[in-house]
């Protein structure tokens, strides 16, 4: 069977977690939630689109050989580690834990009266059982505004963080007249998630939490965006699926 040049995932198809003090969606099969057509795009695995309540979070807990990031929208997300690391991540900072031969780490919300918002995004690395780093950086709007600003890149180009994989990821915000023309070298994978407001992206208009997987696009056209937030990763062209935990 061949793949789809363009699919749209929906927001509403999601898979839903609610645990009271979390609610969850799930844009690829995680945890409980399963789905063959789901099982990453490229080396992307995970994109949790996360609500947690005042004062409660995730317990401490182990991850290995997974690059894992967090993208705060609202809110703050108070992170501590094993390597010793303790920051709160707000909107506009950029967190990257690589988690290589092993590391544990909790997060909670920061906040004893908001609910945060926030995406935590995984990817495949592209060599395992590495020493475990940690990342972080505030990309201010200013950077975002009518353009895609890259936050994440192999070897840290153009002043990203470091991701330990083939992968470039870009953050935009786009409203009424602001748009970009996105090239791709050669034959790439890219993948785009808008997190908030509405976007036009090649054509097609996407909501909040939906996303569209493009195989070989050559370029990708953003515009038209409503309160858009958005982002996009470049990935190689890679169809095995990857699980882990």
């Amino acid at each position: 069977m061949t793949a789809q040049r363009t699919e749209l995932r929906p927001a509403a198809a999601r898979g839903q977690v609610s645990l009271g003090w979390l609610q969850s969606q799930h844009s690829f099969s995680f945890g409980h939630y399963y789905d063959p057509e789901h099982v990453g795009f490229s080396d992307l695995l995970v994109i949790n689109e996360d609500y947690i309540r005042p004062a409660r979070g995730f317990d401490t807990h182990g991850h290995r050989d997974m690059e894992i990031f967090t993208y705060v929208l609202d809110g703050a997300l108070e992170h501590r580690d094993s390597m010793g690391n303790g920051s709160v991540i707000r909107p506009g900072d950029v967190q990257v834990m690589s988690a290589g031969s092993g590391v544990r780490h909790s997060e909670y919300n920061a906040s004893r009266t908001e609910q945060v918002h926030l995406l935590q995004i995984w990817i495949v690395p592209a060599h395992k059982n590495l020493t475990p780093g940690y990342q972080q950086r505030h990309f201010d709007a200013a950077a975002k505004r009518g353009r895609l600003c890259l936050i994440l890149a192999p070897g840290g180009e153009h002043g990203a963080l470091t991701i330990n994989q083939d992968a470039r990821v870009h953050a935009g915000l786009f409203d009424g007249a602001e748009h970009q023309r996105f090239e791709l070298a050669g034959k790439r994978y890219a993948y785009v998630h808008l997190a908030r407001g509405t976007l036009v992206v090649n054509g097609q208009r996407l909501h909040a939490g939906d996303a569209l997987k493009l195989r070989d696009p050559g370029s990708i056209e953003l515009s038209d965006g409503e309160d858009a937030e958005v982002l996009l990763f470049d990935l190689r062209p890679n169809e095995l699926a990857h699980l882990s935990s």
